[in-house]
Parts: C-alpha cells; structure tokens; sequence
C-alpha cells in the first residue's frame, strides 16, 4: 500500500509526516541542531498515533502503550537542513515484538529527493507500576501492523 501526505514523496511502506522545522531548533550557523532530530522524530510518529487512539492528553494515556521508553537511538547525518520550514518524515517499524518496537527513518525534503539523515529507534513497553517490559496490547499491534515494512521479495 501507498501511503503520502499531500505535497510530500509517495511511499511504499510506512508513512510519512511533515513537521516544521522552527528558528530556534537551529544552531548558531542557521543547521538544524542535531539533538532536534529526535524531537522532530517524535512530533512526526505522535499524530499517527494520536489518529488511531493512542495518545497522551490531559494528563493521561488514552492506552497502556503510550507508557514505553526509548533504548536506542542511532542516527547518520547526510545533508544538512539549513533554515526554516517542513521537512517530510518517513517513518516505519523495522520490528514489532512481544514487548518492543523498532522505528526506522528518514529526513526528507518536501519533493523527497533529498535525504538529510536516516536512522532508527528502538522502544520498550513497560509496566507503570514495576517499569518492566510487557506486551503490547492487541491495539497497538493492529496500530503497528500499518507501520511495518514488508519483507523482502525474493527477485
């Protein structure tokens, strides 16, 4: 399936967010500033979310799995972003298992010929009350399987 945001690359797995880059997510040489990336990230997966009923708002979870905990980040830098305005995310689950979950991505420009950086994201379900890793519920994973890349087909 083909999923694309209006004005932004067409993709074939996954889904891809805009998300404004702000003045003061720059560095003093007008680069987005690295650590913003997993800011940016993070307001790209939120809405998708939030769409499909899991969110945090008011003070509290619409589901249990909003509770979970990043345990890695890893990012390669590209191109830089230079300046202000949106940036098309694509996002998707490499992975999804009993209780963790891991993102990959890329930063593009609006027309998706330029890929400014790419990476992944690796989370953890936990327990509120023991903040031990549990499963995901049967929503998430319903969630989740709009978001994973499909296997390879063999040529």
């Amino acid at each position: 399936m083909s999923h694309a945001t209006v004005g932004g690359p067409v993709v074939e797995f996954g889904h891809v967010e805009h998300v404004t880059v702000h003045f003061d997510d720059l560095d003093a040489m007008g680069i987005l500033h690295n650590a913003r990336y997993a800011v940016l990230l993070e307001r790209a997966l939120t809405p998708y979310w939030t769409d499909r009923g899991i969110s945090f708002q008011g003070g509290q979870h619409s589901s249990p799995d909003v509770f979970h905990a990043v345990r890695e980040f890893t990012i390669s830098y590209r191109t830089p972003i230079t300046g202000t305005g949106p940036v098309a995310v694509h996002f998707w689950l490499e992975h999804f298992g009993t209780s963790s979950a891991r993102y990959a991505f890329e930063f593009r420009s609006m027309d998706g010929h330029t890929r400014y950086a790419d990476g992944t994201r690796s989370i953890v379900r936990l327990d509120p009350a023991t903040l031990r890793p549990t499963a995901w519920t049967d929503t998430a994973r319903a969630v989740a399987a709009t978001l994973l890349r499909p296997a390879a087909v063999p040529a």
